[in-house]
């Protein structure tokens, strides 16, 4: 399946000079959403296990559940400040559209819990580096960060120390 060509390009959005990779037509078939949350399971090397899939708000989300149930490992939302009702930590990041701040329960991971961050896109790495510090100051050890698709001309993973993943890259 080319997965590709359900991703369509928005000019100038969110602001001048970006260019949007629109995930909503794939998300809007059925066949390639269950194909996509396929290759991003296989994307885990075999033999290494996964107590819990985070996924990033708000893509993140859709296709994050999608994994936790395929590599049998429990689900973490990752949200924008103010959204999680429990006690949280937080860590504020930059985009290449701005700046933001996002939250994490305290007991969503146990110290050695072996944790696959996922988002739809890497683009500068901040998103995802402020997720990989908060899977850290909690003690849980990163396997990987996964992405639909990596924007590599923006360095993004870079700012990443652990293995990257990605289906399509730009």
């Amino acid at each position: 399946m080319n997965i590709q060509e359900l991703i369509r390009d928005i000019p100038d959005f969110p602001k001048p000079g970006i260019i949007f990779k629109d995930i909503t037509p794939l998300l809007a078939s059925s066949d390639a959403l269950v194909y996509v949350a396929d290759q991003l399971s296989a994307l885990i090397p075999s033999g290494v296990t996964v107590d819990k899939v985070i996924g990033i708000e708000a893509r993140g989300f859709i296709l994050g559940g999608m994994i936790a149930q395929r590599l049998g490992a429990g689900f973490v939302p990752v949200r924008k400040q103010g959204k999680l009702p429990s006690d949280t930590y937080s860590k504020s990041y930059g985009l290449e559209y701005g700046e933001d701040v996002l939250e994490i329960h305290q007991d969503a991971i146990k110290k050695g819990e072996r944790v696959l961050i996922h988002d739809d896109v890497l683009a500068t790495g901040g998103t995802a580096k402020a997720v990989c510090e908060l899977v850290e100051q909690l003690g849980g050890e990163i396997v990987q960060c996964n992405f639909i698709m990596e924007l590599s001309f923006l360095n993004g993973k870079d700012k990443l120390k652990y293995p990257i993943g990605s289906l399509l890259q730009y």
